[in-house]
């Protein structure tokens, strides 16, 4: 009888909590490899933005469980620093239905544009699409830092946003060809600016931009390696913004 009740009062707890959420976000992060410090932070940092801001937020650590049932539960799905191959057929099927039908937001970082044939796994195409149609090429292993330039200085997701940032340490991907004809650019790099300098480069680099061809609100930032970001208080903004936009609030 006393375990009956306890769980009848946490129950109530849990749906008041949940209530009271303005909305809810699915993150999904790698549990291991080289990304994990950044992920790990990235966890400290929503965690805190979830609570101070009265949204709830969840994690998972690969596709297995991912449906469209689970999906339709939030308003919102982060993907931090998870590759596009891989996925299980249901996982990717719900993926490009909650997209397309724009059930939800999305937020995309860094890894999620490491688009080819990796691990044994073709490149998915209709996440190459919707990355611009595509393909990575390159990174710079050893690192550099560099200047961000605002495009787009109007849209929600720079409000506050300096017109140009710097960040300090990031492996840069390169691709077969630039986005740009196929999505909206939000922020590029300026290659010219690399240090130390590199001859890695691709010319025109957008960093940030979303696909209006899609329903869902959605945005890719490529900045998503070093746990340092967090202390950058434009990427911090850039984060925070993209969540509320994509998130419709």
């Amino acid at each position: 009888m006393k375990t009956t009740l306890l769980t009848y009062l946490f129950t109530i707890i849990c749906t008041s909590i949940f209530a009271q959420s303005k909305f809810r976000v699915l993150a999904i992060a790698e549990s291991g490899g080289h990304h994990i410090q950044y992920s790990t932070r990235a966890k400290i940092w929503l965690n805190q933005l979830a609570s101070d801001s009265s949204f709830a937020i969840d994690y998972i650590h690969n596709t297995d469980t991912l449906s469209e049932a689970m999906l339709n539960k939030y308003q919102l799905f982060i993907q931090l620093d998870y590759p596009p191959y891989g996925w299980k057929e249901k996982a990717s099927q719900a993926f490009i239905k909650y997209i397309e039908q724009g059930k939800g937001g999305w937020i995309g970082f860094h890894h999620a544009t490491l688009l080819g044939e990796f691990d044994g796994f073709p490149i998915w195409q209709w996440f190459s699409d919707f990355m611009g149609g595509i393909r990575y090429t390159n990174y710079i292993a050893t690192f550099v830092a560099a200047s961000v330039n605002v495009e787009d200085k109007q849209h929600p997701i720079m409000k506050g946003v300096p017109p140009v940032f710097k960040v300090n340490k990031e492996e840069w991907y390169t691709y077969n060809k630039s986005p740009r004809p196929n999505v909206k650019v939000l922020a590029s790099v300026d290659e010219n600016t690399y240090t130390p300098d590199t001859k890695i480069k691709m010319g025109d680099h957008p960093v940030v931009w979303t696909n209006e061809k899609m329903k869902a609100r959605n945005v890719y930032i490529f900045m998503g390696h070093s746990p340092e970001l967090f202390d950058n208080a434009a990427y911090t903004t850039l984060f925070r913004n993209a969540i509320f936009w994509a998130a419709r609030k």
